[in-house]
Formats: C-alpha cells, structure tokens, sequence
C-alpha cells in the first residue's frame, strides 16, 4: 500500500515537470531515439583566450588595474593597503637602520655627541657593538619588509590572472538536469525520467 502510494507520487512529479515543460516555448517535439527534451535557453558566453594575460599584464603595470579590468572594484583597497604596510615598514626599517649607522660612522670618527649617548656625553647608552647588532637587526628587518611587498605585488598579478580564469569558467550550457518524458514504439508504453546532460 505504501509503495504504491510512493510510486504515485513519483509519478505525479515526474508527470508535473514534463507538463511545465511543455508549456516552455522553446521545446523540440520528439527526437530520433524518441525522447521529448527542452532546448537549452542559456546563450553561450564569448570566451576571451587573451583575458588571463591582459588582466595579469594590467596588474603588472599598476597594481590593481588588473583587478578593475575584471570588475572586482573591492579588491583595489585591499591590493594598495597590502603593498602600502610593506612599503611602510621598509621605509620605517630603513630609516632606523640609517640613525644607527650614523651613530655608528660618527664614533668610528672620534665623536661622542650622538643620540645615543648619554646626556652628560659621559658614557653611551648604547654600546658600539649594540649600535652594530641594531644596524643587522634593521637591515635584517628592512630586506624582509621588501621581500614581502615584491611577494604581495607577485600575488596582486596571480590573483587577477587567476580572477579572470574563473570570470570564464561557465558550465550552465554545458550542464543541465532536465525532465524527459520517452515514448518506447515498440510496445506503446512511455517512460519517465531524468536526465544529465554534460557536453564537452
């Protein structure tokens, strides 16, 4: 009793899609194997082979015109506050790195009246060799900051070749599910089905 009342249901879906779809005004009347399918109504998108690298190129000749030429507007604040905390950094790291090595190349010269001495010019605060491990430690720090702005503007163009790939990747005309509805002749009775179409 209940597979009979599952069965029926079954069928009154599979009989309701096949009538919505015969009211779509874009349907094939019976193909040669005899079964009743929908055309598609999605128009295949222009796929542009050069996109990829135009959008890389932009991003390569300024950061973030590769993202507007995609039309991802958001990501342009995020690509300059990225390559702006490098640059911030590398500047800040090179400007400390330039006090110590002054401080430094003044007492190599005989002087006692840099920054880091004390206020009586009696003895240093910072000794010569911290002056020097300082000066490695900002160098150190500054060469890191560069390599980590060249890295973000590295991934400013990866990501807007990449963005354009995927703006390209479309599967609605190549995939669909759809009801069909088969008409066997050899022995007058129909079928109800579904079908996945997947085109290459």
């Amino acid at each position: 009793m209940q597979n009979n009342r599952f069965h029926s249901c079954i069928l009154f879906f599979f009989i309701t899609l096949c009538s919505l779809a015969q009211t779509d005004p874009e349907l094939k009347e019976l193909n040669e194997t005899g079964v009743l399918t929908s055309n598609d109504s999605i128009q295949k998108k222009v796929i542009n082979p050069l996109a990829p690298a135009k959008a890389a190129f932009y991003s390569a000749v300024l950061p973030g015109l590769g993202q507007a030429y995609n039309k991802k507007y958001w990501k342009i604040p995020i690509v300059y506050a990225a390559l702006g905390t490098g640059m911030y950094f590398y500047f800040d790291n090179d400007k400390e790195y330039d006090r110590y090595r002054d401080a430094y190349k003044r007492r190599l010269a005989g002087y006692t009246d840099d920054e880091f001495y004390g206020p009586n010019q009696g003895s240093p605060i910072i000794s010569d060799d911290g002056l020097i491990r300082a000066q490695e430690t900002f160098k150190r720090n500054k060469e890191l900051s560069l390599l980590i702005t060249v890295g973000l503007y590295v991934l400013n163009i990866i990501d807007a070749n990449v963005d354009a790939h995927l703006l390209q990747f479309n599967v609605d005309n190549n995939l669909a599910l759809k009801p069909h509805f088969k008409y066997n002749q050899m022995d007058a009775t129909t079928d109800l089905g579904v079908t996945l179409n997947f085109k290459f």
